[in-house]
């Protein structure tokens, strides 16, 4: 009916829509017609005037202000440029949220040249999938006093590689998956009363136990690269997928790397007191023949990890529904994974054996040619080739 209305039909429609509905009818017809509710609420104050019903005053086609993104170009990429090192997101759907508030960002937005409101932000904020999220009581203990200026080394340093045309990598492990004949979240489309028949019990097949998915992300072109581990989730098993990634992504789009920035996690298999972590890192160096520096995340934020919201939601997304019965299958599905935005994504399996449990003595990690940084030593480093174990 939309094309048949003008945009007086199109209110008083609503209007009477909302009006048969009773309490609630305004937000139901405005969630499921996108008018603003403003409009929804005029249209009813028409139907109260009857007197009104005759005027012929209808704004032409394509009338009225214009937004502010149409206005203003640059807008959407500013904003998103500032919420960059606050950002956080659930790896099981699509959505992201922010700790700052729409008056701090109207304000940032004012002093880059940015005529806007704060409920404009907030518009803004949603067109770039953004919610509001109230807190939830969930882990125990309180946050480090350093988190917030973490972020901002961790922000400004990738600012100086991207700046530098120098590769910048999110690394994580994606929760482990069970692999057979068993459920898998989310829904797709079937046909009617045809579902896709699956076990009863989630019992792990001892034949193919779980997968696990190591994956890095490039920041700088939106690529990524998992590796479908077999085995256990070990160091050794982390920074060899870096190194698969660039030999087989990376060093084809960095042929002049000066070093590599590696965002992760603070803790798991590449946490920063993981002394195996730093070995591994230590023989990369070595064969790559470049530092790689190392910013992780402060404790308790793994939601805040670009590769959470920028790779792994996605691949859930895309995988959802379809019982992975398989280690090929996963691997295909997380092949398969694209983004209206360009994302590309490539998968291969690793079947070797990463024995758990190894122990790294004092000596054994004394050889790592490791530069802490002046800030927070623990959770940022610099690991040079052996090569140059002298400038240490």
């Amino acid at each position: 009916m939309a094309p048949l209305l003008d945009e007086r039909s199109r209110r008083r429609w609503a209007a009477s829509e909302a009006r048969m509905v009773g309490h609630g009818g305004v937000s139901a017809v405005a969630e499921a017609t996108g008018l603003a509710r403003r409009t929804i609420y005029r249209g009813l104050e028409d139907l109260e005037d009857r007197g009104s019903v005759g005027s012929d005053r209808v704004r032409r086609q394509g009338g009225g202000r214009k937004s502010k993104i149409a206005e203003d170009p640059t807008l959407l990429s500013d904003l998103k440029a500032l919420l960059e090192p606050t950002t956080r997101g659930d790896p099981m759907r699509r959505q992201l949220w922010t700790s700052l508030s729409l008056r701090k960002l109207r304000t940032e937005l004012k002093g880059k040249g940015h005529d806007i409101s704060h409920p404009v932000v907030g518009d803004c904020l949603h067109k770039l999938h953004y919610s509001l999220q109230a807190n939830q009581k969930v882990h125990e203990g309180s946050e480090h006093m350093d988190r917030n200026a973490q972020f901002e080394y961790i922000s400004k340093k990738a600012s100086s590689f991207l700046t530098d045309s120098q590769p910048v990598i999110s690394v994580d492990t994606k929760k482990k998956e069970l692999v057979g004949n068993f459920k898998n979240a989310g829904r797709e489309w079937r046909a009617k009363g045809r579902p896709e028949e699956v076990n009863v019990h989630d019992f792990i097949d001892p034949k193919l136990k779980r997968a696990v998915p190591y994956g890095v992300y490039d920041i700088n072109n939106n690529t990524g690269w998992v590796s479908v581990g077999t085995d256990h989730d070990t160091a050794a098993f982390a920074v060899n997928a870096i190194r698969r990634w660039w030999k087989t992504m990376g060093k084809k789009r960095y042929p002049k790397p000066k070093g590599l920035l590696v965002t992760a996690d603070g803790g798991g298999s590449n946490g920063y007191r993981v002394r195996l972590w730093k070995i591994e890192l230590q023989k990369l160096a070595d064969e790559l023949n470049f530092p790689i520096t190392v910013c992780h995340l402060p404790p308790g934020t793994s939601k805040w990890n670009k590769i959470e919201h920028r790779l792994f939601s996605f691949i859930s997304i895309n995988w959802r529904g379809k019982p992975l019965r398989s280690f090929r299958t996963i691997v295909e599905l997380i092949a398969a994974t694209t983004t209206e935005t360009g994302l590309t994504v490539r998968a291969e399996l690793d079947e070797k054996k990463y024995p758990k449990g190894l122990k790294i003595s004092d000596a054994q990690l004394a050889t790592v040619n490791l530069f802490p940084h002046d800030f927070h030593g623990e959770w940022n480093y610099t690991i040079a080739p052996t090569s140059r174990r002298s400038e240490k």
